[in-house]
């Protein structure tokens, strides 16, 4: 059977790609496009032609993140109508909750500061709370995360580039 339309002289198919994963196409829609690789800079525009509603939630992504990049919020309430009208039940609720908060949401993109040294402790106080699985006193605990913070900061220190 393989070798048959071979026999007969027809075209086969090309060989087909496998179609991403949920996961592969958020990370393709959310990456900047110049951090793509150009393999995955080929393949987003078919993906994005073959689905009109990632096609939508591309361009608005692509028009938050600019607004985060340029620390502007003065587009912040069309963007909000727009993800509001695509018609799509999961962004028009998300659309009506940052509607909610959009004071908070445009405090957020046009100030630099951020959370996210009290995020990466919180995180380094759960992982060593799940790890020691209640074993351990909150003395030992205490201890555990005073030295990883130390180590933290002790590494936060030293140059990106290794000198030659």
């Amino acid at each position: 059977m393989a070798v048959a339309p071979l026999r007969r002289g027809l075209p086969l198919d090309g060989p087909r790609e496998r179609p991403p994963s949920p996961r592969e196409a958020a990370r393709w829609i959310t990456t900047h496009p110049h951090r793509r690789s150009p393999h995955i800079n080929d393949r987003l525009p078919r993906l994005l032609n073959h689905c009109p509603e990632l096609k939508t939630a591309h361009d608005l992504v692509r028009r938050f993140a600019a607004m985060l990049d340029n620390r502007d919020a003065t587009h912040l309430p069309e963007w909000l109508d727009d993800l509001a009208n695509t018609g799509l039940a999961p962004l028009t609720g998300l659309a009506r909750a940052l509607h909610e908060d959009r004071h908070a949401v445009t405090q957020g993109i046009t100030t630099p500061y951020n959370s996210g040294v009290n995020e990466g402790r919180i995180t380094d106080v759960k992982l060593q709370k799940r790890l020691m699985a209640g074993r351990a006193s909150v003395r030992l605990l205490r201890h555990r995360v005073v030295l990883i913070a130390h180590l933290r900061r002790r590494y936060a220190n030293r140059p990106t580039i290794s000198p030659r």
